[in-house]
């Protein structure tokens, strides 16, 4: 049975939550080869975490953080705003 992936925002610290991710995401995106998009982020324990490729199973102590929600909801794809027009 899949284990249910969605953040339960009510039970934890969200702000530390997604601070956490966005490191991990962003020493990713500094250390790692461009190629492959992560869907997401989980986070181990208190300290440690890695990107993910595909719908990750859990361990008791993980949470996923799923990428939109890392990124932000305020940013945009490279190129999606319209062209100015005068």
């Amino acid at each position: 049975m899949p284990r249910n992936l969605d953040v339960r925002w009510d039970r934890i610290n969200s702000g530390e939550v997604i601070a956490r991710a966005r490191r991990v995401y962003f020493l990713y995106i500094e250390q790692g080869p461009s190629g492959l998009e992560p869907i997401g982020v989980v986070l181990t324990g208190r300290s440690g975490g890695r990107v993910v490729f595909d719908l990750p199973v859990l361990l008791p102590d993980e949470q996923y953080v799923p990428l939109e929600v890392v990124r932000g909801r305020g940013q945009r794809v490279r190129g999606s705003r319209p062209g100015w027009r005068g």
